[in-house]
């Protein structure tokens, strides 16, 4: 049986794996670690909860200390992208402890938190930068981040970077690089487009694949409730009812749809919190610090905090929505049964979201057992109760909704044009209502001037939005 100790790992490393518990690699670690640190390309491709993340933080910690010297200014000798800001997170905290005993250093940039501690950590040099897309390029717009100093280059949840309209970034990212790098991919699916990219950017890679596309943990009881749109509440509410129900998330397709269905939880006496794009940093921090203390009992996510929750005992996932994409299924209900556990993902079905189910069911290869709770009398009268309790939400046909809808509205920013040549965002081309004063002055003069522009201060009227500069989604978290 292979040990960590037959990969070639160093004594420091195999230390710090003896610290945390780990007596035998995965599959994924098995075949990936030999190959990153022969220095080759790698396209690994594993479903979540494999271990990806030690498969590559391994023998990238032992490749940097192996070849010790000093970062470059502003720059990092290792990049890793992440598609979110918990699982950026997640990974940068493996690497710490993983190299508790190497003495490389090791830090994080993501959006929603201030530039200034981001800038001063890049300063000096980085051994290991771990950072989401839009920020690192906000940062070398601002030239506060350098990549042409980057010796290695991972891609982590390629995927999902996909699903979330970061692959542009990523090419302006990776052509900034310097040629002579080493590039990992890492994907727990690999759609056409992730291939592409892969085939652009890696130099005759080996390719691990420790599961077929879109499988699922076999481990995972997975089941599939009918059931109308308005009764998913309270049906919700019934499965709760069982004490087996001890970690749950719930999933939803839509922002508003989470904090919906928190409210109504917590309303029902669930202790529940809702996590997803539009929270704060502080807000997404506390709740899932929260669930993982076992403090509440139900965390309601969208699919952008799918693959950045790693909670251990995670007892069953809920699809409270089924995804518009069938690879958000598998990443969904991998957030249950990791390292060798078993779990349950239930997922609800209206008549509308039939042919999703279908979508899933293909791309997954499995036919899900299936229980009908339709035409339910003791739903209805729940439901009516439920509707009190928080008014139900307009329905949205989930075959019209955009696949992109849990992004962040900071990653829908877009640029605003002056059209009389003031400076950004003031029509009347003044500072601090000098435009205005002067135009109150114009009209009134004197007094009666000052006193018009006052007014004008005081009620401004609906604000006009400018004009984007360009109608092209452009992620920038």
């Amino acid at each position: 049986m292979t040990q960590f100790s037959d990969l070639g790992l160093a004594k420091p490393l195999l230390k710090a794996l003896a610290e945390k518990g780990y007596k035998e690699p995965t599959p994924i670690q098995a075949q990936a670690i030999p190959v990153v640190l022969q220095g080759k390309d790698l396209l690994g491709i594993a479903q979540t909860g494999t271990g990806k993340t030690a498969a590559f933080a391994l023998p990238i910690l032992q490749r940097l200390a192996e070849d010790r010297k000093p970062a470059p200014r502003r720059g990092f000798r290792c990049l890793v992208l992440s598609p979110t800001r918990e699982l950026a997170t997640q990974i940068a905290e493996n690497f710490k402890a993983y190299a508790v005993h190497m003495g490389l250093s090791v830090h994080t940039i993501y959006g929603g938190v201030k530039y200034g501690p981001q800038m001063k950590a890049l300063a000096g040099g980085i051994d290991i930068l771990v950072a989401t897309p839009g920020r690192l390029m906000d940062h070398m717009a601002e030239k506060s981040a350098i990549v042409s100093g980057t010796e290695i280059f991972v891609l982590d949840e390629a995927d999902q970077m996909l699903d979330l309209g970061f692959v542009v970034p990523i090419r302006k990212i990776a052509s900034q690089l310097t040629k002579n790098r080493q590039n990992l991919f890492f994907s727990a699916t690999m759609p056409s487009e992730i291939g592409k990219l892969a085939g652009e950017l890696l130099k005759d890679p080996v390719q691990v694949s420790v599961a077929p596309q879109a499988t699922t943990v076999e481990r995972i009881d997975q089941r599939v409730l009918f059931i109308e749109a308005q009764r998913k509440r309270p049906l919700l509410a019934e499965l709760f009812a069982d004490s087996s129900f001890s970690r749950t998330i719930v999933f939803t397709r839509t922002k508003r749809g989470a904090d919906r269905v928190a409210k109504y939880l917590n309303a029902a006496g669930v202790e529940a919190a809702s996590i997803h794009g539009d929270k704060t940093q502080g807000q997404r921090e506390r709740a899932l610090a929260a669930f993982k203390a076992g403090e509440m009992r139900a965390l309601v996510a969208t699919d952008i905090a799918a693959r950045g929750i790693d909670v251990n005992d995670v007892s069953h996932v809920i699809n409270y929505e089924l995804p518009n994409v069938p690879e958000a299924y598998v990443h969904r209900i991998g957030r249950t049964a990791r390292k060798g556990k078993d779990g349950v993902a239930i997922s609800f079905c209206s008549d509308d979201e039939r042919s999703l189910l279908k979508d899933i069911q293909k791309a997954t290869r499995q036919t899900i057992p299936s229980f009908d709770r339709r035409n339910d009398k003791q739903l209805a009268a729940a439901a009516a109760v439920a509707d009190k309790l928080v008014p139900a939400d307009r329905h949205v046909d989930p075959r019209k909704a955009d696949p992109r809808n849990d992004v962040p509205s900071e990653l829908r920013r877009k640029r605003q044009r002056n059209r009389n040549g003031g400076p950004k965002g003031r029509p009347d081309g003044g500072q601090n209502g000098q435009g205005r004063q002067a135009q109150g002055k114009g009209q009134g003069g004197g007094a009666q001037g000052q006193k018009a522009a006052t007014a004008n201060n005081a009620f401004r009227g609906p604000k006009r939005q400018a004009a984007p500069a360009e109608k092209r989604w452009s992620p920038i978290d």
